[in-house]
């Protein structure tokens, strides 16, 4: 077991671990703010606020890979972990802008699914991370990612039922262009889960 643990150097392990774990954090307001808009404003910040700490994150890890003579995993692949994370908080504060900003005070079912299918797949890349330290772990890492891909093919089938209902029984234009920008934007958070999924699909393919 010794020999397949993964060099720690640079603290690279426990800054995926901090901003997954934001990821995740983000997530889970954004189903709240679909839950219950009476705080939309204060959801909105809220995850303005996580956005920004994983900003934070990002730019120390970045930071140290230029600073790190040895890394516990390629160079490039450290870079893209951590970038591709970072898009998915990127997108979810793009979500909670426009909510915000297009005076949505309710959205659909299918709207509430896909937020909480963001957070399903967050969750997933967080626990995926968290098990990188150790490639003894590569199969049931293997699985989570599939897990992942799983339910980004949900997000897909659930955005284009709802796309189908939007276009055939929604009969305000405006409200139609606002639903089908959220729909979207939270289809695409879990386009980058999946990216991540691909990511750490192929750190285990080389080091396990």
């Amino acid at each position: 077991m010794f020999g397949r643990l993964m060099p720690t150097e640079g603290k690279f392990f426990e800054l995926f671990n901090q901003h997954a774990n934001l990821c995740v954090k983000g997530a889970k307001e954004m189903v709240e703010l679909m839950s219950n808009f009476d705080d939309l404003e204060i959801r909105v910040h809220a995850i303005e606020g996580i956005e920004k700490q994983a900003d934070v994150v990002t730019h120390t890890c970045i930071d140290l890979l230029h600073k790190t003579f040895i890394t516990p995993l390629d160079r490039d692949d450290i870079h893209q972990l951590i970038t591709r994370m970072d898009d998915i908080l990127d997108l979810l504060e793009d979500a909670a802008q426009t909510i915000s900003l297009y005076d949505i005070h309710e959205v659909t079912p299918e709207a509430k699914r896909l937020a909480e299918l963001c957070l399903a797949c967050a969750e997933k890349v967080s626990s995926a991370v968290a098990l990188l330290p150790n490639m003894d772990n590569s199969k049931e890492i293997m699985h989570i990612c599939e897990e992942i891909d799983r339910l980004e093919s949900d997000a897909d089938h659930v955005m284009r039922a709802a796309m189908s209902k939007l276009f055939r029984d929604e009969p305000d234009v405006r409200n139609l262009i606002k639903l089908k920008a959220i729909y979207e934007i939270l289809e695409t958070v879990t386009d980058r889960c999946e990216d991540v999924a691909n990511i750490i699909e192929g750190i285990v393919l080389e080091n396990a």
